[in-house]
């Protein structure tokens, strides 16, 4: 029942939001993002009708934008925002004479206005279903954005209401060029940039999974000279290249079950060890608010400490968790991870006398 009445509000909130398409401000805003994308640079009208496409339709094949579209957009485009489009005869593309141009600010519309209110209902009705309960978090965030006035653009919500700022990290505008190169299993190349030496060095992987982890993003793929799984930073990656050669597989991966153990962004063979740990009554109600991970369970209940498990694999990730929480939480074992945290706490505390 739950996902007809999704597939039905879906197909109104299609045609509700598709009739304000006509008015072009969002293909205005895509081309906007084209011609500014410096990993792109000049853009044909075949490029700039793809991305359309893609964006608005979630496909490329043409029916929906024609050519005429786009020129008609641009002349549009410098018509009434003073764009500075100009089309280069070398580079056969389409730029921004002015490199700092945007027009991000142009203002919403009563009617886009309307639009967002009603997507943003729709998705909250459907937040816990399925496929949106990976996003509820996000939904959240903008259905309050939305809701919080009458006008979502309101000056009055950044002086009165603070939302949290995440900083984007470097890397995000390969995002749509690695999900291109995992769905057509196309090999990539780039430089990589190790923390420890501080070298870069030429990869050349066979992408298979994007992971998100504290606000950055991971590529999880196969490294070619190693035929291992190898996760990379996307904010250490420069020069991304997409090869015309598919990759093959040379190891098992399945990507539902790669970081079933894991707490964060590591992985690998190792497997699971059962993490048992006490924790304070003020840090146990957090923790039972937001799990640390699905295994978690509590498996007594104290006076003063309550004490809970989790069935992970040993990281760093892991260790920085445990840490945050101070002298609230303490690691009964396995032994290996309580030493290595009590050696660390020893370290800490030779820094601080």
């Amino acid at each position: 029942m739950a996902k007809l009445r999704l597939f039905y509000n879906f197909k109104i909130l299609k045609r509700y939001y598709m009739s304000r398409i006509k008015n072009a401000q969002l293909r205005y805003r895509i081309i906007d993002r084209a011609l500014r994308n410096k990993y792109k640079p000049f853009p044909t009208k075949q490029d700039l009708r793809t991305a359309c496409e893609e964006a608005i339709f979630g496909s490329s094949i043409g029916t929906d934008i024609c050519d005429s579209t786009i020129e008609k957009d641009m002349f549009a485009m410098r018509m009434e925002f003073d764009a500075p489009i100009k089309y280069s005869k070398r580079d056969k593309g389409y730029y921004y004479e002015d490199e700092d141009f945007t027009i991000e600010n142009i203002p919403l519309t009563e009617d886009d206005i309307e639009a967002i209110k009603f997507a943003s209902q729709t998705l909250m009705q459907f937040k816990d279903v399925g496929i949106f309960k990976q996003f509820s978090f996000a939904i959240d965030k903008i259905f309050d954005r939305v809701h919080i006035a009458n006008n979502p653009t309101d000056k009055a919500i950044e002086e009165f209401v603070q939302f949290e700022n995440v900083p984007e990290a470097q890397g995000n505008e390969f995002l749509p060029d690695i999900l291109k190169a995992i769905k057509e299993q196309l090999l990539l190349q780039f430089d990589y940039a190790s923390f420890k030496s501080g070298k870069s060095k030429r990869r050349e992987v066979l992408p298979l999974l994007l992971k998100e982890f504290r606000n950055r993003w991971y590529l999880i793929a196969q490294d070619n000279s190693k035929s291992k799984i190898i996760t990379y930073g996307l904010d250490r990656i420069k020069n991304l290249e997409i090869l015309e050669e598919v990759g093959t597989l040379k190891t098992d991966f399945n990507a539902d079950h790669f970081f079933k153990h894991s707490l964060g962004i590591t992985a690998n063979e190792d497997k699971p060890e059962i993490i048992e740990f006490k924790v304070d009554k003020v840090g146990s109600k957090y923790i039972q608010s937001l799990p640390l991970h699905a295994s978690q369970k509590m498996v007594k209940e104290g006076n003063k400490r309550d004490t809970f498990r989790l069935e992970v694999i040993l990281s760093e990730e892991l260790k920085r968790t445990f840490l945050s929480y101070g002298d609230q939480l303490e690691v009964v074992g396995p032994s290996k991870l309580r030493n290595d945290l009590k050696n660390t706490i020893v370290t800490l505390n030779k820094l601080y006398r």
